[in-house]
């Protein structure tokens, strides 16, 4: 599925078309709004309310990665390859620690 590729180097891509502060500020906040809106949908399959706080976290973390690539001025890594969906919550998570 990595394409006999290490998560590090889909990491380092990925890092490289999100240099702007602003643009990595928005990943920083839209990553997890999306990640938790999509743990709330299957929640909302049994519990109806939550719909609409699902829908509007995934709404809002997604026009926060496309504010963010405006400002970066680079299109998003995954209308390359679709495997960078998977990549940007590893990113997410090297970022917080420290480590991208």
């Amino acid at each position: 599925m990595l394409g006999g590729r290490s998560w590090e180097s889909w990491i380092a891509e990925y890092s490289e078309s999100h240099q702007h502060p602003l643009n990595r500020l928005t990943h920083t906040f839209g990553i997890p709004m999306i990640i938790v809106s999509l743990v709330m949908f299957v929640v909302a399959i049994f519990w109806h309310s939550v719909l609409w706080y699902a829908v509007a976290l995934f709404v809002v973390g997604w026009a926060l990665q496309f504010i963010g690539h405006a400002i970066e001025g680079k299109p998003p890594e995954f209308l390359k390859d679709w495997r960078f969906l998977l990549v940007g919550s590893r990113w997410w998570a090297a970022k917080i620690r420290g480590k991208a």
